[in-house]
């Protein structure tokens, strides 16, 4: 059977399979253009960063997706050149890292609580995953109490006790941020004491990992979150 026979008796399976196999060309070429577009922008981010200090004022970006995609970019790149140690908390991978200039110090798993507008109507607030940087106030150990606040009772479906001040809310280890921001460990004590519970707007990491960098904390030592 030569092709012209083959094409008169399976015409309408070619046709089909001609469609398709045009279809998956289109497919990939646009997730091709996708691509090469991300490279190009991730291309420019990381060249010379004083250029763009420059100009950012004047760049009018399109929505509010693209200022948190480029304000994480930012804050990424600030974190691997910044030269003092630090940490950094990649929020979408649940990593983070004790940091200087680049180099990895250490590096582990964390869970990251998630964005949600806790409190009772119409006293509500609308607790965010953190972006961008804070800075460590204080690190708190287990025999020091911290109050727990009344939307954590009530987020859990808790009665809110007269005194919230409860010791080692926080774990054996927590590191407290600007802004509320609390990085701490699992407790055996107070409302936080459930594994399948991570406080809303907030991380939880192991005390053996936390332990083990906090003799590198300080006072004003910067935390990046992107």
């Amino acid at each position: 059977m030569d092709f012209r026979q083959f094409f008169r008796y399976h015409k309408s399976y070619l046709i089909f399979f001609g469609i398709i196999i045009a279809a998956m060309l289109a497919v990939d070429g646009f997730l091709l253009y996708k691509r090469n577009k991300y490279v190009t922008e991730r291309d420019r981010l990381r060249a010379g960063m004083s250029d763009f200090e420059r100009e950012k004022t004047d760049v009018a970006l399109e929505s509010e997706e693209s200022r948190m995609k480029m304000m994480v970019a930012l804050i990424r790149r600030q974190s691997k050149v910044d030269k003092k140690i630090h940490l950094a908390i990649s929020t979408d991978s649940g990593s983070m890292y004790l940091e200087r200039e680049g180099a990895l110090l250490r590096g582990f798993q964390v869970q990251v609580g998630p964005g949600k507008r806790v409190g009772v109507p119409p006293d509500t607030v609308h607790l965010a995953v953190p972006r961008g940087e804070r800075s460590v106030q204080r690190i708190l150990r287990a025999d020091e109490g911290w109050e727990v606040p009344e939307w954590v009772y009530s987020d859990r479906g808790l009665a809110v006790p007269a005194e919230r001040t409860v010791k080692g809310a926080l774990g054996p280890i927590a590191i407290i941020l600007n802004g509320g921001t609390v990085i701490y460990s699992p407790p055996t004590a107070g409302p936080l004491n459930d594994s399948s519970y991570v406080m809303p707007g907030s991380v939880r990491a192991s005390s053996v990992d936390l332990k083990a960098v906090a003799p590198n904390l300080k006072e004003g030592m910067t935390v990046y979150f992107y």
